[in-house]
């Protein structure tokens, strides 16, 4: 099992931690502040560095699966090919520290923020999801159409609001006595627990509220410029959104030094 630091504070840029498993698949640690892919949202890259110095690449994040391909607490660093030397000191019981790619992960924060302000913007339930560092998109199910220029100067007034975004939880009836908070068609929040971990925009005046788990700036002002790039008829019921970053992020007391 790996703790994921990542769900209390999406700013840690690295942590130490022992390795506990190696395989053909990647390396297991007890705990990570890399971001396994999932929700839509892409898996962290960075690197671990082993205590010799030398620095193993990593180039994907991805939740852990037993033999029968069923998932499990485990979040598998997948090391970019050719480094045959390196992997070869990553034994078990190593100890190391996992440092995030702190520029592309803070651009998956702004982006998957972005996506909320879209889904405030755009009322209706979300059929698809994606989150990359280059690129957002959000696929809505709707007939209507969409104008990019509206949608672009809605999230810039949401933007400029420096609306507060906090992490928090509901109890799984909580969740099934609203089930409206649930915005997405194709991806349902982990249950078993008995709690569900929700995000927040907006403090008196509400912006979104809906379960999930990937990684957010703390302010909406943190964003910076994002535009509505094109908008796709997918389908009869699918109008896809895609949004853009124009420039660096704003300087934020929230945000380490890169």
């Amino acid at each position: 099992m790996t703790q994921d630091l990542f769900r209390q504070d999406a700013y840690l840029q690295h942590c130490g931690a022992t390795i506990t498993a190696v395989s053909e698949h990647g390396i297991v640690l007890d705990r990570s502040v890399f971001y396994p892919l999932g929700g839509g949202q892409a898996g962290d890259a960075g690197e671990l560095r082993l205590a010799d110095g030398s620095a193993i690449a990593i180039v994907d994040t991805r939740k852990g699966k037993d033999a029968e391909g069923r998932p499990t607490a485990d979040i598998v660093h997948v090391p970019a090919p050719g480094q045959a030397v390196a992997l070869a000191a990553a034994t078990v019981g190593s100890p190391v520290t996992a440092h995030i790619d702190w520029a592309r992960r803070h651009r998956l924060m702004r982006f998957h923020t972005s996506t909320h302000l879209l889904c405030h913007l755009v009322p209706v339930p979300v059929n698809g999801c994606s989150i990359t560092p280059d690129y957002a998109r959000l696929d809505f199910h709707m007939t209507d159409p969409l104008d990019k220029d509206v949608l672009t100067a809605g999230i810039e007034a949401l933007v400029a609001a420096a609306h507060p975004v906090a992490i928090g939880a509901i109890t799984e009836e909580e969740l099934d006595a609203n089930p409206a908070l649930v915005k997405s068609m194709s991806v349902s929040p982990p249950r078993g627990s008995g709690s569900v971990r929700t995000v927040r925009i907006g403090h008196t005046d509400l912006v979104d509220l809906q379960p999930c788990g990937g990684t957010h700036v703390a302010n909406t002002a943190e964003i910076g410029r994002v535009v509505v790039t094109k908008i796709e008829k997918k389908s009869a019921t699918t109008r896809r959104v895609i949004l853009g970053l124009q420039d660096a992020p704003p300087a934020s007391p929230s945000a380490p030094p890169p």
